[in-house]
């Protein structure tokens, strides 16, 4: 283990956070020395201070391990959780430390959960850092781990197989490097035109400005208390529909199919897939709230359907309406969609509709064996034929992964939540889209949440945002050097 390869990789998080408080900072003395000035700069001196230290000491970037970048993408993401909160923490209100922890943790990992009963409380530099958190998260999960390695070590292409499926193998015919100028160039025109989008339909730069960072990093976080309703803008609404569902599209197709000018890379048997997952959420809820509430049109039922199944789907978590007055099937289907969301290579968190399909596909090879057990077939992706060893990665992730979700929820039950909001709370938490259904539905808050409960879906935050691997590999590390 090559503690300085760490401490340097690390330590460069670390200031990408720093980098944000002081530009928050610049917000509080924009608007005229807010409250969070104090908590702001304190923060900033410290994340400062320790993210350069590893800089003094080691001048030139050490040669990493494949162990040595399991441990950076963990700790990196560990102590943003712990630095980012301290603005909260000492700013103060309704953040003590543990609902300053799930906050932190809730904007790193793009979910959007909230312990907050009124964002507008809160200063416009606290705003400000809340939505950047949103950002570096967003921009984390699809480039991090490439962006930590140098290009010319191996281990870079092995790390970026963590992150890019067989979707992404099937579109990518270019290095790890050119990779992340694709990820991060996509996820910054994307947040340039949201941005650029919001404040045309009317937001004000403030207002626009953290909106697109929530939703091109699929992270939910808003300005207002009812997010996006508070705006009554159909406008607003379906620029947010527009970005959300752009943000949880596999950011190579989205490059190619401008770089091209064709459409022929959307003709990906995972993006239909998704697509006609889409569909036909938005057809059942549409139903589902025209016949089931008195007095809506259809062209209510269609808007407020299409804006939450793309805001679940993409696992952004934005509202504008309140689902915890729709009918029980509406929000059955919501938290089904969660559980599958975007596709890999984009920002959005849950199972990813890559491994949803190639799990269906499996399924249907197994029935077929068992009808001609003669008959020999191999799980096909498009034009990507998968090997055994290629599909039981991801038929293991899907059972660690709701394995975890059983845990959690029993815990939660345990910990003094409801069993509705211990069902929601856990797979919105693991699928990083902050909102579920009832009481901490799209209009809701985990405020009044035991304390251990929150700590439970802080943990299901950030095991859902690594895909719950890299945290395994970091575990079985420490379990085996305990163990000699």
């Amino acid at each position: 283990m090559n503690f300085k390869a760490i401490a340097r990789n690390v330590g460069s998080a670390l200031l990408v956070s720093a980098f944000f408080m002081f530009l928050s900072i610049l917000v509080s003395i924009a608007h005229g020395n807010d409250s969070a000035l104090a908590a702001l700069s304190i923060s900033f001196v410290l994340t400062f201070i320790c993210g350069v230290f590893p800089f003094i000491f080691v001048r030139r970037a050490p040669k990493i391990t494949l162990t040595d970048g399991y441990i950076i993408i963990v700790l990196s993401w560990l102590l943003s959780f712990l630095f980012g909160m301290m603005p909260y923490l000492l700013w103060g209100g309704p953040f003590s430390v543990v609902n300053a922890l799930f906050e932190s943790v809730s904007g790193f990992t793009t979910t959007g959960a909230t312990i907050l009963q009124s964002v507008e409380a809160l200063p416009y530099s606290l705003l400000f850092w809340r939505s950047s958190t949103n950002f570096i998260g967003g921009l984390g999960v699809v480039v991090f781990l490439l962006l930590i390695i140098s290009s010319s070590n191996p281990v870079k292409l092995r790390l970026a197989n963590l992150e890019l499926s067989s979707l992404s193998r099937e579109i990518y015919h270019v290095r790890a490097n050119k990779t992340v100028l694709i990820f991060s160039s996509v996820y910054l025109v994307l947040n340039l035109l949201a941005f650029l989008s919001y404040w045309i339909a009317g937001m004000s730069p403030f207002d626009a400005i953290n909106h697109a960072f929530s939703v091109c990093a699929s992270g939910g976080f808003s300005t207002r208390n009812i997010s996006i309703a508070s705006y009554d803008s159909l406008p607003i609404s379906i620029i947010s529909i527009v970005f959300m569902y752009f943000a949880s599209i596999h950011f190579g197709l989205l490059y190619f199919t401008v770089v091209t000018r064709s459409l022929k890379p959307l003709n990906n048997p995972v993006f239909r897939f998704y697509n006609q997952i889409i569909l036909l959420s938005v057809l059942v809820i549409t139903l589902t709230l025209k016949f089931g509430e008195v007095g809506r049109t259809w062209g209510s039922a269609l808007l407020d359907s299409a804006f939450h199944v793309v805001s679940y789907i993409s696992t952004t978590g934005l509202a504008i309406a309140d689902n915890a007055t729709w009918p029980p099937l509406a929000g059955i289907v919501l938290m089904t969609i969660i559980l599958m969301s975007g596709c890999a290579g984009s920002t959005a968190g849950g199972i990813k509709a890559d491994r949803v399909l190639i799990f269906l596909k499996t399924v249907q090879r197994q029935i077929h064996k068992v009808v001609h057990p003669a008959y020999v077939e191999k799980v096909k992706v498009g034009n990507h034929l998968l090997s055994e060893e290629e599909v039981m990665p991801h038929i293991i992730f899907i059972t660690i992964y709701l394995g975890m979700i059983i845990i959690s929820i029993l815990l939660c039950v345990a910990f003094g939540a409801t069993v509705e909001n211990s069902i929601a709370g856990t797979i919105a938490s693991m699928a990083n889209v902050g909102p579920g259904i009832g009481e901490i539905g799209s209009f809701g808050n985990y405020c009044s949440q035991p304390v251990m409960v929150k700590l439970v879906l802080s943990m299901d935050m950030f095991l859902g945002r690594l895909e719950i691997y890299p945290v395994l590999a970091v575990l079985a590390m420490m379990f085996r050097k305990t163990n000699r």
